[in-house]
């Protein structure tokens, strides 16, 4: 199992979201499946059954509406996020398996360094005790997968305060940085993508 990890800097959230699109649009048998890790200039992305009234109040970032699952959710420098774009017929995984996949990633990571997160049933993403540090969101398209997952590192989580993250009111966020693990978001970046790897690998085998 070949998958291509790109590091494609900070970028804005738009044309990669477009280029995700158009990478799974064109997709043959013979197309690669990739991990994109990147970094966001601040931006908040609306899932498709997102509803508007979890976006508390203006505070001047704007707003993309997008195709993954899920309510709203908030990406800045600071925090990495890893976008996969996956053929799961090929690879032989299902949704659901990918999903835990991506989670257990993320736990495993955080194990590295002695903290303890979880996943909980029907709010996708990982958690350390009440708090969510990790967003998780999908969208398959003719058996392939993209958008992905964000982790919070060393950011600004003040922009967390004007939404109800993923749609649960008062959702506390957390970051690593606050749990004194010390790893940049290119570090952090670099470490979930191998952990995702294992996994994948784990769930193809």
């Amino acid at each position: 199992m070949t998958i291509v990890v790109k590091r494609l800097g900070r970028v804005d959230y738009e044309p990669v979201f477009a280029q995700m699109q158009a990478y799974t649009a064109a997709r043959t048998a013979e197309s690669p499946d990739e991990l994109w890790i990147v970094e966001h200039p601040p931006v908040y992305t609306l899932g498709q059954a997102g509803k508007p009234e979890h976006i508390l109040r203006d505070v001047s970032i704007p707003l993309v509406k997008i195709d993954r699952g899920g309510q709203v959710t908030y990406h800045g420098p600071g925090q990495v996020v890893i976008y996969l774009l996956l053929d799961l017929s090929r690879l032989k995984i299902k949704v659901r398996e990918l999903v835990t996949a991506i989670e257990q990633a993320v736990i495993d990571l955080l194990a590295d360094y002695g903290v303890t997160a979880e996943r909980r049933d029907g709010a996708p993403g990982v958690y350390v005790g009440d708090a969510k540090i990790a967003a998780l969101g999908l969208r398959i398209r003719n058996g392939c997968s993209y958008h992905g997952v964000s982790l919070n590192v060393d950011m600004d989580l003040t922009p967390f305060d004007a939404i109800n993250p993923c749609g649960y009111p008062g959702l506390k966020v957390i970051q690593t940085k606050d749990l004194n693990i010390p790893l940049t978001a290119h570090e952090a970046g670099e470490r979930l993508s191998d952990h995702l790897l294992r996994q994948l690998d784990k769930q193809h085998g």
